[in-house]
């Protein structure tokens, strides 16, 4: 069971809509769908519409769409979990996203914490710029590195 002190690697994500999100982890989840990870999003509410959207004016081909359509960007907690369990049984790597409110990031990532038992998962916590806009560099300072629209980079701390 992985604990989240001994993450690897500590990543965040800052957005300000459900598109800006989108827009932002798309490349990343395109490239992990590309090495075969298994990607789950973990969301506060259904981004369904919002990919799809996103989806029609990407510049991706339409395997690599219906790739990332095959997600489940539903907010339906307790299947994201049977996800993240089945992966675990089949020792896939995983790339969780945990999105939403600061409050639901920190109870989904103590669920989370009991049940992943692989070291390699990368949980990125996504949190919405415009509820903690007054504790971003603090909340910043809990990670290593952040994906932004640019990618990943290493946080200076």
């Amino acid at each position: 069971m992985i604990r989240e002190n001994e993450r690897r690697e500590k990543m965040c994500l800052f957005f300000v809509s459900d598109y800006h999100f989108e827009m932002i982890s798309m490349p990343y989840i395109s490239e992990n769908l590309k090495r075969n990870k298994k990607i789950v999003i973990i969301t506060e509410n259904n981004l369904d519409d919002s990919v799809q959207k996103v989806l029609s004016n990407v510049n991706l081909e339409e395997e690599q769409k219906n790739r990332i359509m095959n997600i489940n960007w539903n907010n339906n907690d307790v299947d994201k979990f049977r996800e993240i369990q089945n992966a675990n049984k089949e020792n896939r790597n995983l790339v969780i996203f945990v999105k939403g409110r600061e409050n639901y990031i920190d109870n989904i990532n103590n669920n989370i914490n009991n049940w992943i038992n692989n070291q390699e998962a990368k949980v990125i916590d996504c949190y919405d710029i415009n509820e903690v806009y007054e504790d971003v560099n603090n909340i910043a300072q809990r990670y290593d590195k952040i994906l932004s629209t640019s990618g990943v980079e290493k946080l200076l701390k």
